[in-house]
């Protein structure tokens, strides 16, 4: 069974896991793994990944991946944001964390994509249908590896988003690479999918993609929220072994 999950399309994965939740969660129960996001528990994660498979990365009940899992330990840790009465902007909205911040009746929550049903509000990241510097709050996780003009992109988040107003926008991020690399050139899916992760990025971001977000205005930086969580929690909620958190203020 964990071969066959690992094998469907995540939107497959994510509808499948919506209507047999009960009886995933029943099939993978155990005390070796916990998701912080809901508090179930695990006895194995299962292996995800596009070119080299991660183990023990996706959580079975919840479809969490590890980034998933160490932003939501970052918000309930560190900040009171979902405790603040706040405007919430969630670019291309996540399953896991959409149904958790819908139920918070002290967020005005909008959600936005082109495609996801998830989304209030169908619209293209580089012409945000919203008024000025209306959010206090956006998330744009994993979304501007896909956005050809991500400058564009970026200049929309800091245009809607009030001053000193936060943004959190994850990324795929190469720590070894200095300077970010894209090649307009490359449109073969497998040459793609080789040197940029997966066939519908367009590009790798190295370490200066927060001199990307500055350029737009921000004054971003990368938090290293896991050297603040104990090996132990680490293993059990299955973390990343190095991401960083990135957080930009307007």
């Amino acid at each position: 069974m964990k071969y066959l999950l690992n094998l469907l399309p995540r939107p497959l994965l994510i509808s499948l896991s919506i209507w047999f939740r009960p009886l995933i969660k029943f099939y993978f129960r155990g005390k070796r793994f916990t998701d912080p996001i809901d508090g179930s528990s695990y006895r194995r994660f299962l292996p995800y990944g596009y070119q080299n498979l991660r183990e023990n990365a996706l959580c079975p009940g919840t479809l969490s991946l590890e980034r998933h899992r160490l932003l939501w330990l970052y918000l309930t840790r560190e900040t009171n944001f979902l405790n603040l009465s706040l405007k919430v902007l969630h670019i291309a909205p996540e399953q896991v964390f959409y149904t958790k911040f819908k139920m918070l009746r002290n967020w005005e929550y909008t959600t936005t994509d082109l495609h996801s049903p998830l989304a209030d509000v169908k619209a293209d990241i580089c012409a945000l249908p919203f008024e000025n510097e209306y959010y206090d709050l956006i998330f744009c996780n994993h979304v501007l590896e896909h956005i050809p003009n991500d400058k564009k992109a970026m200049q929309e988040l800091y245009r809607v988003l009030k001053k000193g107003g936060t943004l959190i926008a994850q990324v795929p991020l190469d720590e070894n690479r200095d300077t970010t690399f894209e090649d307009d050139s490359i449109t073969n899916k497998k040459e793609r999918t080789q040197l940029f992760g997966q066939y519908d990025h367009v590009r790798v971001y190295g370490k200066d993609y927060y001199t990307r977000l500055n350029t737009a205005g921000f004054n971003s930086k990368g938090i290293n929220f896991l050297d603040a969580i104990s090996s132990e929690e680490k293993l059990r909620f299955g973390l990343p072994k190095k991401e960083q958190i990135p957080v930009a203020i307007k």
